[in-house]
């Protein structure tokens, strides 16, 4: 594709400088960038719809400094669908939603490299319906995914022991996401709360391993279990969103056992393979939302959990 006008779900899309390098050592133009989520738009999708989006930008290529747009701008063509939510400190923005490959090929072509979500939809906007453990390794230590991989493993045989189903992806950057889907029942404030309280448990069961602890110099070489996204307003990785990394890597679902890999890190997809990925395995979080649970049944279980644990007695 470099043709300058395109036609994409019946709108026409004006495409500029499609030889413009975004991804300096490897090569890789706007023009790939556009291709690259044209092809992934039907697997992408499910995952981007009703999502309220903050965009990363790199007009001048990864190796300038980017930013980030939440406010749709004036200029975006009137198709492009948006819902205005209000800001926690007063006022409102203007999110764009990526509801068609055509939102995704124009973004793309704005040189938005990066598509962050929220972890609500517009329609019930402050009760999620995804909760987010964000595993990053600490810096400085050798071996680091391999903590990330260990800690995924803990906070997945948590979750199923409060009869969740937790999912895993490389975020494309640093680390592992483990999500689980929710029945849109509890607000913000609550489902951050139990997630911090299950990071706790993991932590105080491991404390040599995993810390809740926020200030990086008292953490150590201990992973520390990021729960801060489950926040009105606050975002995860798109899943197959690209980064804004060498190599033009990609945040990609992954199915439990490949943790296992010993050649596995957060950047082993990217736009050059991970289409025979998915012809070879497909998307692991496909049927995510059917795995969708209340809240309710869980935070009771984690609670006496946290009760019997020895030297948690009182924590609620």
């Amino acid at each position: 594709m470099r043709s300058d006008r395109i036609e994409v779900d019946r709108h026409e899309i004006r495409l500029s400088n499609l030889h413009k390098i975004l991804f300096p050592e490897d090569e890789i133009a706007k023009g790939d960038l556009i291709d690259y989520y044209r092809r992934i738009a039907a697997t992408m999708l499910p995952h981007l719809h009703d999502r309220p989006l903050s965009m990363q930008r790199f007009p001048d290529g990864i190796g300038a400094e980017g930013f980030y747009l939440k406010d749709r701008p004036d200029y975006f063509p009137s198709w492009i669908e948006s819902v205005e939510l209000a800001k926690k400190e007063g006022g409102s923005v203007d999110y764009v939603l990526v509801q068609d490959t055509a939102t995704l090929v124009y973004l793309a072509d704005q040189a938005v490299v990066t598509l962050h979500v929220w972890l609500g939809r517009q329609d019930r906007a402050n009760k999620p319906d995804r909760l987010i453990f964000d595993l990053d390794p600490p810096n400085g230590i050798a071996n680091g995914f391999e903590l990330v991989k260990e800690g995924a493993r803990a906070v997945r045989g948590l979750l199923e022991d409060l009869d969740l189903a937790p999912h895993v992806m490389t975020t494309g950057s640093r680390g592992l996401h483990v999500a689980v889907a929710l029945q849109r029942r509890q607000e913000f404030d609550v489902v951050r709360r139990f997630a911090r309280q299950a990071a706790d448990l993991l932590a105080h069961r491991r404390p040599d391993r995993f810390t809740t602890e926020q200030r990086k110099a008292k953490r150590g070489d201990r992973l520390y279990l990021d729960v801060m996204r489950n926040a009105y307003a606050q975002t995860g990785v798109a899943p197959y969103s690209v980064r804004a990394r060498p190599g033009a890597p990609v945040a990609t679902p992954l199915d439990w056992d490949e943790l296992e890999r010993a050649d596995l890190g957060p950047r082993s997809y990217t736009i050059r393979n991970i289409f025979k990925r998915l012809e070879t395995r497909g998307d692991p979080w496909r049927h995510i939302g059917d795995s969708a649970q209340p809240l309710g049944t869980a935070r009771r279980r984690l609670k006496r959990m946290r009760k019997d644990e020895p030297g948690m007695e009182g924590n609620s």
